[in-house]
């Protein structure tokens, strides 16, 4: 079983056993409640305020912090992280992203972190395969729904969890989630709405969490 609770940004706590925390922003700086949690693992997409700032919250003298791209086994864990950009334009905008993918109780997790730009087909196959997606949908500094629903195609996950969307208190521009939802519901997915979400196991049919 895996325990996915989501703090608002990419940031994510992931745990079974051992505990991920995922981009930590630092609460004060985006407006949202701090991560009030202790990881075993820390990985950074990338070094913004609203991503990295929150490391030294979440982090102990035992914690392993990721910030590239190599594939290692920390903890038992399978990580690999995947380079990718925060713009359209290879990251002479705003820099380049990585893309982390761990491997728990058998799951295939991706956190895209601020992935601006659709996924070439060399890309697909590096990062497959995937069953569960957390991706970024609120557009202005990563892709914006439709391009979320686009890659959501690409990498066909079973269960997708949005992130790095507007909500309540949030300082950063971006939008809500609203316009990912409808065009998903048009599409045909299912939509749950959960305060934290433990995955046993994988449906059958392909479907959308949202973590509140």
């Amino acid at each position: 079983m895996v325990h996915f609770k989501w703090l608002g940004q990419a940031c994510f706590e992931i745990n079974n056993s051992k505990t991920i925390v995922t981009d930590p922003h630092n609460g004060e700086e985006v407006g949202l409640r701090p991560p009030e949690t202790k990881a075993d693992i820390v990985t950074v997409s990338h070094d913004h305020f609203d991503h990295s700032a929150g490391i030294d919250l979440v982090k102990t003298e035992e914690t392993e912090v990721v910030e590239e791209t190599e594939s290692k086994n920390l903890k038992g864990i399978e990580i690999k992280g995947i380079e990718s950009y925060h713009d359209k334009d290879r990251g002479s905008k705003r820099g380049e992203n990585i893309i982390y993918k761990f491997k728990l109780d058998g799951f295939n997790i991706v956190h895209l972190g601020d992935l601006g730009h659709l996924l070439s087909e060399e890309k697909i196959e590096e990062i497959k395969p995937v069953d569960i997606l957390l991706v970024p949908v609120g557009g202005n500094y990563t892709i914006n729904a439709e391009e979320a629903l686009k890659t959501m195609e690409q990498l066909s996950p079973k269960i997708t969890i949005p992130m790095h969307y507007k909500v309540p208190g949030l300082t950063v521009d971006i939008s809500s989630d609203d316009e990912f939802l409808q065009k998903a519901i048009q599409q045909g997915y299912k939509i749950n709405k959960e305060n934290t979400t433990e995955i046993n196991e994988l449906p059958e049919k392909k479907e959308i969490t949202k973590i509140q």
